[in-house]
């Protein structure tokens, strides 16, 4: 997007006079996850002006009649309702009880009237589902828990899933994966309002790093999604998960599903929520981490039980996933499991801890698109895309800022 188009589109999205930019309204809803719907509000809701945070005034409004009640069987009282989200330059849906029940149509009717007022809408975790039966997402780039992302994909056509990511910014509605991602997400707002200063004075306070490295993929497993469980796709998606150490392609999958190449793709796409190349190349790295972890095989062993052409895929396509190289993840897997015990994966590069400068422009907010750490989001995966930006670097090229984690919309 150009600097001319982005000030006409920011001059479309100004925000109504009734509405104040450093105004937070958080939706609650009964039966959200407590952690999920404490993010916002720990970020935005207490005073850290001591520590060079600057300050949001925060209301929160109840989605529905309460009290909410929420995990442990916990009841709260929201002190303001829908009616409040009408001062909000932000909106925040930490969390929606069931990714199979719709929303309450006032809720959305509210969330409308704050997107066409200018407000940004943010959606964490389950929270994108409200977005996304709000209209919202539609025709955007969006994620949300790597679990839940099939759902979201095939219920919501139109919306652009992509599992992969931490969060997505496209300018003024924004959607994070699940828990920790949230906060990922917030840092990022608090980052684009305040600047780097700011949100890594907050990330000091909170005790978590400013900016994490990678995505989701090294938290995705091998299980079927739900919905594809009566699918005839199923025994194709099953068949290919037991014979990952064989080299076939999505040719072989599609021709054992009887179906044309462009239908295949299409109608995997719509169960999974990716797009079935990027899904056998990333289950193929799965592979090879569990090998890694529990073998004695050599990297070019490894690559040839996973189904890689050569060593030099299974490196290349390893660290564009996990952001090191096998032989690196082998070495800090081992080096940090306890002796007589085995130990949960890790990630072997180094928490990101450098930032744009100040004022840097990220994503569509400030007219420029930054870097995308993943394929355009038309095509939800594409394999063999260049690194635009190692994890762990401090270089990003001036006027394209990449921040691991995080996609930015063309």
């Amino acid at each position: 997007m150009s600097q001319d188009s982005a000030a006409a589109t920011e001059a479309v999205r100004k925000l109504s006079g009734r509405r104040r930019r450093e105004v937070v309204a958080v939706l609650l809803f009964s039966g959200g996850p407590i952690f999920e719907s404490s993010i916002p509000l720990s970020v935005f809701g207490i005073d850290r002006q001591d520590a060079g945070v600057p300050r949001y005034r925060l209301l929160v409004c109840g989605g529905e009649e309460g009290p909410l009640r929420t995990t442990g069987g916990l009841e709260l009282t929201a002190p303001y309702g829908l009616e409040a989200i009408s001062r909000a330059g932000t909106v925040v849906v930490p969390a929606w009880r069931s990714i199979t029940s719709p929303p309450p149509a006032e809720a959305l009717d509210a969330l409308r009237r704050a997107h066409e007022e200018g407000a940004r809408i943010v959606g964490l975790c389950t929270g994108a589902f409200v977005l996304a039966a709000a209209g919202l997402l539609d025709g955007r780039p969006a994620t949300t828990h790597w679990m839940y992302a099939p759902t979201l994909a095939k219920r919501y056509p139109s919306v652009h899933v992509d599992p992969r990511e931490l969060f997505v910014d496209d300018g003024d509605v924004l959607t994070s994966a699940g828990t920790a991602a949230g906060i990922d997400l917030c840092l990022h707002i608090v980052r684009t309002d305040h600047g780097t200063e700011a949100a890594g004075a907050l990330a000091r306070r909170l005790v978590v790093p400013p900016r994490r490295s990678g995505g989701q993929e090294r938290y995705l497993d091998r299980s079927l999604p739900e919905e594809i469980g009566s699918d005839p796709l199923a025994e194709v998606v099953a068949w290919a998960l037991e014979h990952l150490h064989e080299q076939f392609d999505v040719e072989t999958l599609a021709a054992r599903a009887y179906m044309s190449r462009r239908t295949f793709d299409r109608r995997f796409r719509s169960l999974t929520g990716s797009a079935p190349l990027q899904w056998l190349i990333t289950q193929r790295v799965l592979q090879a981490q569990r090998l890694l972890e529990t073998s004695d095989y050599s990297v070019d062993e490894v690559a040839g039980r996973c189904g890689f052409r050569s060593p030099v895929a299974l490196r290349g396509h390893f660290r564009r996933q996990l952001g090191s190289s096998p032989a690196a993840y082998r070495g800090a897997y081992r080096a940090r499991r306890p002796q007589g015990g085995a130990m949960e994966p890790v990630a072997t590069e180094a928490m990101e801890t450098a930032v744009p400068a100040q004022g840097m422009p990220v994503g569509r907010r400030a007219g420029m698109a930054a870097t995308p750490s993943g394929p355009p989001p038309s095509s939800a995966f594409t394999a063999g895309q260049p690194e635009q930006g190692k994890p762990g670097s401090d270089a990003y090229p001036v006027g394209r800022p990449t921040l691991p984690g995080q996609r930015s919309a063309p």
